[in-house]
């Protein structure tokens, strides 16, 4: 049976068929819905180009659900019709008034854009304005002025659309009653899109803001906008590496074109700059009902997710607030059937069940006053189980707090070490530095988040440690922490930590198998996350480290929900680089983002095991 040619029929009709539901949902947006726009004034006199799409039953009213946007809400033309509207396709037949705004300074829109632009507290006067008022202000104009609405408004977002649902929270508009912040940008120092745990994280810095951070300045259709930077090597390993530092990428594309990568420059550290730009101490008095969403293996805003449910939980311990989480890439909730990411399937098609079981009866529950919604606190997708979860908070209160501790000779068990004077001792070059993946890719691929590690275990500058072969499944849910003790003949270090699922060595390639996978031994990354080792004690105060001092390096991972099967081998990964993920870091202290070619230097780190410097990754085991 020729199973090569078979997937590539499949995939064709997959794409036929995908063709068709784009052309039918357009048939259906215009025999259906009836477009307008409309610039909507602001409070300071701003006005925001919005489009709406009313449904031409008139037979009853509806509510507004609403997306802002920073990535332009084309096409423009009140003749001229998006494919589909809302999320998914049965959004758009359920029948709600679609609301498609550019945001201040993006787009059609008026004003000035700012990155995620901060919060107002106390304010006095017109001019003060923010994502909040702006947002209360569209809400207050669309139930004044468009008729037959039902006085109810819902709003949602991916990404950074997911910041504008979240802003929509402080001070919200009383017609607004549901709020689904979705994969929501929250923090861009500590752990969001362009820096992890203060690390620049410079693929998607680069890549992002030659094309969005380019000026507008004034209101312009995407046919006019930016074009995409043009990679002159597509190896993304060797473009960035042959660039030789971050000063040297920026002088050479950007010069001072992109304000917001000099705001990289002038503020390395956490200071006003970043605190100013987070919106979670601001969720206060929440009172819309809200559904978190996010994806465990969403490489944009993971941490996003889990940030803003914990954040508003903390601070409004009364709200109306749940999450939910499956195994996928940034969107693939509503981008993919949620069947399988890379190499690895699920078992079921987890985006239908979100769509089905959770969105539509959200908006439909608390906008339409239709159907019941009684979800769990917590809704999880477990992998590895490959099964739905409900918990009553989040993380689970179920669990068992335990330590896998590093051993010697690549051992890690939840057993602490019984022997002193233990440790691995390596050299890492970050003109050398380890791959975020194997293989060339001339982008940044979404599949990293759960590939195989096995590359990486063959490097001498990755130190890999595993446990022997479980007896029993083990399910570990929410916080991982790495307790990393070190040292380095340099003056600063980046740490990586990943944790890996290593299957056993008889387990069954795929079938069909267009890609000759051998998943024997398959080593699926489950959470990896870096860490800036100056920052190890304050984002706002960075340190150097003293060379050849014992020093501990603590951080947190991104949540998890992952169940390590019987007769596979839990697998922990250390090492000092992530290339060209994360930039590279000269392993000197200084403000990196003025290194030069020449302070990249070599250095020799020690990772301790022993009775009294014992390194350990702490999880938490569902019972």
């Amino acid at each position: 049976m020729n199973f090569p040619r078979i997937f590539s029929l499949l995939i064709c009709l997959f794409i036929s068929n995908e063709l068709l539901a784009q052309q039918s949902d357009s048939a259906y947006v215009r025999e259906h819905y009836t477009k307008i726009e409309r610039q909507i004034p602001m409070r300071d006199g701003v006005k925001l180009f919005t489009s709406i799409y009313i449904p031409k039953d008139q037979s009853k009213k509806y509510p507004f659900l609403i997306n802002r946007t920073p990535y332009t809400v084309a096409p423009y033309g009140e003749d001229k019709y998006k494919l589909s509207l809302g999320n998914f396709p049965a959004m758009m037949r359920e029948g709600f008034i679609f609301v498609y705004q550019d945001v201040r300074g993006r787009w059609m829109s008026e004003g000035t854009f700012a990155d995620i632009r901060p919060q107002v507290t106390g304010k006095k006067s017109k001019t003060a304005i923010d994502e909040s008022t702006d947002t209360y202000d569209t809400i207050d104009w669309l139930v004044k002025n468009i008729k037959g609405n039902n006085g109810n408004a819902g709003i949602y977002g991916i990404s950074y659309p997911g910041f504008y649902s979240t802003t929509s929270l402080p001070n919200a508009h009383p017609a607004l009653k549901a709020v689904s912040p979705q994969a929501p940008v929250t923090d861009w120092f500590v752990g969001d899109d362009f820096h992890h745990r203060g690390t620049l994280f410079l693929m998607d810095a680069f890549s992002f803001m030659s094309n969005f951070g380019v000026p507008r300045p004034k209101p312009i259709t995407p046919d006019k906008g930016p074009k995409g930077f043009k990679f002159p090597i597509q190896d993304n390993y060797r473009f960035y590496l042959e660039a030789r530092s971050v000063k040297n990428l920026k002088d050479r594309y950007f010069a001072d074109s992109i304000k917001f990568w000099n705001d990289l420059f002038k503020h390395p550290d956490l200071d006003t700059f970043w605190k100013a730009r987070l919106i979670t101490p601001h969720l206060t008095n929440v009172k819309p009902a809200v559904m978190v969403v996010g994806g465990f293996f969403d490489a944009e805003d993971a941490y996003g997710t889990f940030a803003t449910y914990k954040a508003i939980e903390k601070q409004n311990p009364k709200a109306n607030n749940i999450l939910v989480a499956g195994p996928w890439f940034h969107g693939g909730w509503v981008r993919s059937d949620g069947s399988y990411l890379g190499d690895i399937n699920f078992g079921k098609t987890t985006s239908i069940d979100y769509q089905q079981q959770y969105e539509l009866p959200f908006f439909k529950h608390y906008l339409k006053g239709e159907g019941d919604f009684n979800p769990a606190e917590a809704n999880i997708f477990v992998t590895g189980s490959n099964e739905w979860k409900k918990f009553s908070t989040w993380p689970p209160q179920e669990t068992e707090t335990k330590n896998l501790y590093l051993h010697p000779n690549g051992k890690l068990a939840f057993e602490k070490v019984g022997r002193t004077d233990s440790w691995d001792e390596y050299v890492s070059d970050p003109n050398n530095p380890v791959p975020y993946q194997d293989g060339v890719q001339a982008r940044r691929t979404r599949e990293y988040m759960i590939d195989d590690q096995r590359f990486a275990s063959r490097r001498p500058d990755v130190k890999t440690y595993q446990t022997d072969v479980l007896t029993e499944d083990i399910t570990l849910t929410g916080p991982v922490l790495a307790n990393l003790v070190v040292s380095t003949t340099g003056t600063d270090a980046d740490y990586v930590v990943k944790l890996i699922d290593v299957y056993p060595e008889d387990a069954p390639n795929p079938v069909p198998n267009p890609k000759n996978l051998i998943m024997g031994g398959y080593e699926m990354l489950v959470r990896g996350e870096i860490m800036r080792g100056k920052y190890r004690n304050s984002f706002e105060k960075p340190e150097p480290f003293v060379p050849g001092a014992i020093t501990k390096v603590n951080y947190p991972l991104p949540d998890v929900a992952h169940t390590f099967k019987k007769g596979h081998k839990i697998m922990i990964q250390i090492q000092n680089s992530w290339f060209p993920l994360a930039d590279r870091n000269p392993q000197k202290f200084m403000d990196i983002y003025q290194a030069e070619p020449g302070d990249f230097q070599k250095a020799t780190h020690k990772i301790y095991h022993d009775t009294f410097n014992s390194s350990f990754i702490t999880v938490s085991v569902l019972k």
